[in-house]
């Protein structure tokens, strides 16, 4: 499943965002990454959970101005959350597109986009987690999958 998300997350930046990320090898000794604004997108059918884009603001401003064409935004707003929400549902797409090939249903929902210290979420009760931090020449940002597949 992490490769599934590695491909989806690399595949959005190379078509929308111009910008340079590279998934972190893992189990590598890096710190965490402390979220200043997480999105997260519910999905449903063959793959019940939560798919999760987490940044610290730094991060979140820097991809937000990549998508805006390199006007700089610095604040951390409506434009950043509808940025967030639009990667996080861009790469469950491209999930729901790799899965589809192996005859799997997904429904998606619509982004729901928190900023704020010390962000955590859940998922359901048994799932899996699968995990893959990126860098970007902004800082580092880490995408979550909490899943069960049928």
């Amino acid at each position: 499943m992490e490769q599934f998300l590695v491909d989806a997350t690399l595949e959005v930046f190379a078509s929308m965002i111009p910008l340079d990320i590279a998934p972190e090898p893992a189990g590598c000794d890096a710190p965490a990454v402390e979220p200043d604004i997480s999105s997260l997108i519910g999905l449903a059918g063959d793959l019940k959970g939560v798919l999760a884009v987490h940044c610290p603001a730094s991060v979140a401003l820097g991809v937000t101005s990549a998508m805006c064409g390199g006007m700089e935004v610095t604040a951390m707003d409506e434009d950043v959350k509808d940025a967030l929400g639009e990667i996080a549902n861009m790469v469950a797409g491209g999930l729901k597109i790799s899965l589809a090939g192996q005859d799997k249903k997904i429904e998606l929902s619509i982004a729901t986009t928190c900023i704020g210290k010390s962000i955590r979420t859940g998922g359901l009760a048994g799932a899996t987690r699968a995990a893959v931090v990126f860098a970007t020449p902004a800082g580092r940002f880490r995408l979550e999958l909490r899943y069960i597949l049928a």
